[in-house]
């Protein structure tokens, strides 16, 4: 069992916790977040906090009591202050422009390439950076990787989608003889 799961989980002051029909709910001032239970474990919301406890002695009840503590912590912090990813476009010529709620990439490619932003998440560009927020810790990193995806950064030139944290390693191109 998992170690956060060991002891209540405490809620933040202006967070509400609610538990009942196999679903969770996080209630705060910005946004709402709603997570369906699994079979195996059972969450109770008491004065002391969140607790999360196995329905049964399985390695996936096991497994699910810390996933379901990580999610239950990642959901109060969404609902105060939302996640945040920034990536960086770099190349000659690449260009990414919001489109109402699509982002358009022109990125080398015979055609430019439109992602649809997911609800939930807001998408700002500023020339080549791309912010992407959103209470749900899960769907913003999915939304990023997926940005991300269009065109990796290549290790010859440098030029593609990367985060702003990222580093890639260059390698050195062919030698004349």
């Amino acid at each position: 069992m998992s170690r956060l799961a060991k002891k209540p989980i405490q809620i933040p002051a202006k967070v509400t916790v609610t538990s009942g029909d196999g679903m969770l709910t996080v209630k705060g001032s910005k946004d709402t977040l709603s997570q369906s239970i699994h079979s195996s474990i059972s969450i109770n919301v008491t004065d002391e906090g969140v607790v999360i406890t196995q329905n049964n002695s399985s390695k996936l009840s096991k497994a699910l009591t810390g996933t379901f503590a990580a999610l239950l912590n990642s959901m109060m912090l969404g609902v105060e202050t939302p996640f945040k990813k920034t990536l960086i476009l770099n190349g000659v010529g690449y260009k990414v422009e919001l489109r109402g709620n699509e982002l358009v990439f022109a990125v080398g490619f015979s055609h430019p390439v439109v992602l649809k932003v997911p609800e939930g998440i807001t998408a700002t560009v500023v020339k080549t950076t791309i912010t992407i927020e959103g209470s749900d810790k899960q769907k913003v990193g999915q939304f990023s990787a997926e940005v991300r995806a269009v065109k990796p950064p290549e290790p010859y030139l440098g030029k593609g989608i990367k985060y702003d944290t990222e580093v890639i390693r260059r390698k050195q191109g062919k030698k004349a003889v």
